[in-house]
């Protein structure tokens, strides 16, 4: 019997009894009123940052909303423009094409 007790590693066997004696005391001290007491107001915390985000993001998408049809009124404009442009370009070059034949039919 003393060979058996010589081979067990107490250093082992004392790490193991200590993690389920600080088990056992962890559990209790985690299931505690003053600790659910604290877990509630974390929660409650975490409550009120989600709503904080929340209210930012709504913010922010309906500035990007805002932006995107500011963007396409400024694009529409633009296109309005050139057109207008590609316009006045094909009735002066109508125009120039008739003066060059009047001057050739002279």
């Amino acid at each position: 019997m003393m060979k058996a007790l010589k081979k067990v590693n107490w250093k082992k066997l004392g790490i193991f009894a200590g993690g389920v004696l600080f088990g056992t005391a962890g559990i209790k001290v985690l299931s505690s009123k003053d600790a659910k007491n604290v877990y509630t107001h974390c929660t409650a915390g975490v409550l009120r940052a989600k709503d904080c985000v929340m209210k930012t993001a709504n913010t922010i998408q309906e500035n990007c909303g805002d932006i995107y049809a500011g963007a396409k009124d400024i694009n529409e404009a633009r296109a309005q423009k050139a057109a207008e442009a590609d316009f006045e370009d094909a009735e002066c070059t109508e125009a120039e094409s008739a003066d060059a034949a009047e001057t050739v039919e002279e």
